[in-house]
């Protein structure tokens, strides 16, 4: 029961639309200018970027304050490492479902990018580190923003299996953990992949 508890909290956690509650602040609904995405890297575009980087650090704490809730409400189920990694994990996925499909949004939320870091970081920092390098290094070459996310979150299961062969994590677990997380957020990408494809993927350019 403990552990359902801490996927539902993860999950309303997760789910708190912070773009579309910023855009309503100003009279705007981001779900109908721009890519129609609630995500920080529209409400940039859209609302410049002291509203799209406020977005981005709340959504990046909600998957940090999930895994915290979700450790924290299983503590008593979860004393061995193992069991640790795995609230984290069960933390840590629903906030990023709950951030992708809100249920105060129809379920159409953002990709889940900030979300993960928020995640990540209070998971495995080094790992969070390494796709934060990633995500910088594909975008300075790029100037693709869902190029760059879609990069970073294939880099995770990778990095996650060389911290394991290198005795670095203490159960198996964040690295199942991490091809989860890479696979919902290349779903979530999945409309910028047939842009991509076609060339028609808009770039990020400096204004």
């Amino acid at each position: 029961m403990r552990f359902i508890l801490a996927a539902l909290l993860a999950y309303l956690v997760g789910s708190l639309p912070t773009g579309y509650i910023v855009g309503r602040m100003v009279g705007l609904d981001v779900r109908k200018v721009g890519s129609g995405n609630v995500g920080a890297t529209n409400v940039t575009r859209v609302l410049g970027k002291r509203f799209g980087y406020s977005v981005f650090l709340v959504d990046f704490l909600k998957g940090l304050v999930a895994v915290f809730v979700s450790i924290a409400v299983t503590k008593t189920d979860a004393a061995a490492p193992a069991g640790i990694d795995l609230s984290a994990a069960l933390g840590g996925v629903f906030s990023v479902i709950g951030h992708s499909y809100p249920v105060w949004l129809a379920f159409n939320g953002g990709k889940g990018v900030a979300t993960s870091l928020g995640v990540l970081f209070a998971i495995n920092w080094l790992a969070a580190l390494i796709m934060c390098v990633v995500w910088v290094l594909v975008f300075q070459l790029s100037r693709y923003v869902s190029l760059s996310s879609i990069a970073a979150a294939i880099a995770l299961p990778v990095t996650m299996t060389a911290l394991l062969v290198l005795d670095q994590l203490r159960s198996p677990i964040p690295l199942y953990f991490s091809l989860l997380l890479a696979g919902i957020v290349v779903v979530r990408h999945r409309s910028n992949l047939s842009r991509l494809l076609d060339g028609t993927e808009p770039r990020f350019t400096r204004k």
